[in-house]
């Protein structure tokens, strides 16, 4: 149920076009606020932007790499010369490579995790922390992954660059909670994203499996024993920006059905 909590909050948003993401604009724009979409795919980041019901004059949807410097800049600069001011910025784009034990992982694949999900995000904060820590105000949420907390075999280059987003949200975090700018990661385990769905049939296709009883194999490692739904992991995204969460910062939130319990 919206009830207008993010209301003329300007909120900026990686990886747009689907999963979390996109969820995530959808849930925002329900309460209020006003927009700004990146994602690699501006194709289809141009039907995220046409599906959410918003105002044109609320809503910015940008081509960005967030690999790039040059691109994460473009995205807070349109921030700023559009709505004056960048009240949350939720770093959500990522990648993942396939179930690869850790020896056959070659250094490209390796490269690109650190590129995409780790660098991304630094250069999220480099440029997203200096407008909110003038005004001495903001929040950032991080999308991590419940593979940023444990060992997870099988994704050695992934969960290497989550935990760097779970350490890069704890060192901001302390840096900037003299000016109330609260830095959190959200850590969702598998869930049903676009993601997971290209992963799980990676795998299936490489095994021999069908992607049912994959995804199975996947839900029995979870004490919940299924996938975590896109909107609980969106909810979570939420209440980590929510303006009146004023206490809570560089905590790495895991949503994922009690696999990093046992």
């Amino acid at each position: 149920m919206a009830d207008g909590r993010f209301q003329g909050q300007s909120v900026l948003i990686t990886g747009a076009a689907s999963g979390f993401g996109k969820a995530a604009a959808e849930r925002f724009a329900r309460e209020g606020a006003r927009l700004c979409l990146s994602d690699i795919d501006l194709d289809a980041l141009s039907t995220t932007g046409r599906e959410i019901a918003i105002s044109s004059d609320d809503l910015i949807t940008l081509r960005a790499d967030v690999s790039r410097e040059e691109d994460v800049k473009a995205q807070v600069d349109a921030v700023l010369a559009t709505f004056g001011t960048l009240d949350i910025a939720i770093n959500n784009a990522g990648v993942a490579h396939a179930v690869t034990p850790l020896p056959e992982i070659d250094i490209e694949t390796y490269e690109r995790m650190m590129a995409v999900n780790a660098r991304g995000v630094f250069l999220g904060l480099k440029y997203q922390l200096p407008p909110m820590l003038l005004k001495k105000r903001g929040a950032i949420v991080n999308v991590s992954s419940a593979a940023g907390l444990v060992g997870a075999g099988g994704l050695a280059a992934y969960a290497a660059a989550k935990h760097a987003v779970v350490g890069l949200t704890k060192a901001a975090a302390d840096e900037a909670a003299r000016a109330n700018v609260r830095v959190n990661a959200v850590c969702p385990s598998f869930a049903t994203t676009p993601l997971f769905t290209d992963l799980a049939e990676e795998l299936a296709t490489s095994r021999g499996l069908d992607r049912e009883a994959t995804e199975q194999r996947f839900s029995a490692r979870i004490p919940m024993r299924r996938l975590a739904r896109t909107e609980e992991v969106v909810q979570a995204i939420l209440w980590a920006a929510d303006p009146e969460n004023t206490f809570m910062t560089g905590q790495a939130l895991s949503i994922d059905g009690g696999l990093t319990a046992v």
